[in-house]
């Protein structure tokens, strides 16, 4: 899963027009939105998904990212007590808080969830400073690992979201960072399911309110400032082709706390209801084993590094097509995991997907009769 959001982060995959084109997307008020098959990494439909926004308390997703990355490379502990700053407890009163008190040192346990259940600024700012030191070096930490996920067109300015032009990023960035969350840190992704927390005697709802409608919404987050709007990214999981498959919408600049929750809705529903995930082959499974030249062995096993599923419409799966292209002729040596390739999945004559075909085993040169043997006959070929 790891391996996927790499790559998905690297180059998000889009549906095909001509496939996603058969299945109407749905009309969604919200200034810009992704959805995202987290399954198979690819997009299933967007508007505007890289148009430029202020993300709000979105932003907290990557405060949450780089403090479960401290917490696993034990720079932190979640059970260790943090004191609260001046600058922490002193965040914009008018914003959403915690209600921290620098008379009281906080577990991090508890600010994760202030952060991501009550969505609290102050939290936001007595994290960074326990992972960095300062809230200026965890902003570093923030962009530098931006960077790391190929959020290009991504910058934060602060850990909460609040109000600053150098804080931006996009639906499409976004969806990648939620997926990266889930698939690198799911034990700590379980804070954002819980429906509400209590600290210093003062209990708050999560504004996700998808975690009461639908079951199978599981996370993420909401912002609002009045330049954002009300955004939202949730994320579900339902059975599905291939096992359990898990959508994630990124639905920004809506016009109220209740259009964000329904827009999101609609998106995911459309979603689940419209699509399927199917899974075409595993890592390590050789689709092919084509004649190698000048080497060791006669053939080489080739295919995929990870499993490889994709997402169609419903009824597509089965008119599916694989067209292998190979960059003949293969000589050796060839390393394990060399780019051999591609295989284009088919439907109705046009490419739904292509995807990279790799070696799946290393092949040494031949002795020096061998490969002029071959010489001979790549000459005659």
């Amino acid at each position: 899963m790891k391996k996927l959001f790499a790559a998905l982060a690297a180059s998000v995959c889009f549906l095909s027009t001509a496939v996603a084109q058969s299945v109407p997307a749905p009309t969604i008020a919200a200034r810009s939105w992704i959805l995202l098959d987290a399954s198979s990494g690819q997009v299933i439909a967007a508007q505007d998904p890289t148009m430029r926004v202020e993300p709000a308390s979105l932003t907290k997703i990557m405060t949450a990212y780089l403090t479960f990355a401290a917490i696993k490379d034990k720079k932190l502990d979640i059970n260790q007590m943090v004191n609260v700053s001046h600058r922490a407890w002193k965040v914009d009163a008018s914003s959403s808080k915690m209600f921290i008190d620098p008379a009281t040192p906080v577990k991090v346990n508890d600010l994760l969830y202030g952060l991501m259940v009550q969505s609290g600024n102050d939290a936001a700012v007595a994290l960074a400073e326990a992972v960095a030191g300062d809230e200026g070096t965890f902003v570093t930490l923030m962009n530098r690992e931006a960077a790391r996920m190929g959020l290009k067109a991504t910058r934060f300015a602060n850990p909460h979201g609040l109000p600053s032009p150098e804080n931006y990023s996009t639906a499409q960035d976004l969806s990648v960072l939620a997926a990266r969350v889930i698939a690198d840190y799911p034990e700590f992704y379980k804070i954002d399911s819980v429906k509400s927390f209590t600290y210093n005697k003062i209990t708050q709802p999560n504004r996700n309110r998808l975690l009461w409608l639908d079951p199978t919404v599981d996370g993420m987050k909401t912002g609002h400032t009045e330049a954002a709007g009300y955004c939202m990214i949730a994320s579900a999981r339902r059975p599905g082709g291939a096992g359990e498959r898990r959508l994630i919408s990124v639905v920004l600049g809506t016009s109220s706390d209740q259009a964000r929750t329904q827009e999101s809705q609609k998106l995911l529903n459309w979603g689940f209801q419209n699509f399927d995930t199917v899974k075409l082959y595993t890592k390590g499974q050789a689709i092919a084993t084509p004649e190698i030249w000048k080497g060791s062995k006669s053939s080489v096993k080739i295919g995929f590094t990870r499993d490889v599923t994709v997402t169609v419409p419903k009824g597509v799966a089965g008119k599916m097509k694989p067209v292998l292209e190979r960059k003949d002729p293969l000589v050796a040596p060839l390393a394990e995991n060399s780019h051999v390739g591609s295989l284009k999945m088919m439907v109705d004559g046009k490419a739904l997907l292509e995807l990279p075909v790799v070696a799946l085993e290393t092949i040494n040169q031949a002795t020096i009769f061998g490969r002029a043997w071959d010489s001979m006959r790549l000459m005659l070929k």
